[in-house]
């Protein structure tokens, strides 16, 4: 993923654990915003534990091994995830003010820029991370869209576009595990060809 990664690092590769994390929390969240269930405690613990601190344990692995995108990418995900429990949350205890409309929709534009600077690493990486990290961005937009406008149309359909960011991280995180386990490419993820990485590595 990068040329300056630590290559003498023997230890599992923690991307499918981050990206599960992710998938399957950013999943269960749009399954919300598509309207099929109300924001529940089943959302908000995904968040905390799998989409949270798993991310930032993957993020801290990634370090380990040299990976600045994944360092990022995975600790500052798996840090919104909670600071999204914590906006939802805090709010009930009684501690702090509800959020306004207008600082969730600037939330969600920060994220959508961070996200957006991301993506444009990601041209240097595979399809799937491009696919993951493009639809994200959009994401981020029509969520920020529909609750500027509230327009429950435009959050519906963020829900729809969120549940397929997720499966396409679900998605790499699979074809990781199992091109693995069975020792060749069982799932694409759309990997550059050697020979055209090497040929302009020497230009």
């Amino acid at each position: 993923m990068a040329d300056h990664a630590n290559h003498a690092d023997f230890t599992a590769n923690p991307a499918p654990l981050g990206l599960l994390g992710f998938g399957m929390t950013t999943i269960l969240l749009n399954l919300h915003n598509a309207g099929l269930f109300g924001m529940n405690s089943m959302i908000l613990a995904m968040g905390i534990f799998y989409g949270g601190i798993a991310q930032v344990i993957a993020g801290v692995m990634e370090w380990k091994k040299g990976n600045t995108f994944g360092t990022v990418a995975f600790t500052s995900y798996g840090f919104f995830w909670m600071a999204l429990v914590g906006l939802v949350s805090f709010p009930k205890t009684g501690l702090m003010e509800a959020t306004s409309t207008g600082g969730l929709v600037a939330f969600l534009v920060m994220w959508g820029i961070f996200t957006a600077i991301l993506f444009v690493g990601t041209f240097k990486l595979n399809r799937a991370t491009q696919v993951i990290f493009g639809s994200l961005t959009l994401l981020f937009a029509l969520l920020a869209l529909g609750d500027a406008t509230g327009n429950e149309t435009i959050s519906h359909i963020a829900g729809w576009e969120g549940i397929f960011c997720g499966a396409s991280a679900m998605y790499a995180a699979a074809a990781q595990i199992l091109n693995e386990i069975y020792g060749y490419e069982l799932l694409p993820l759309g990997n550059k060809p050697a020979a055209a990485v090497a040929l302009k590595k020497a230009a």
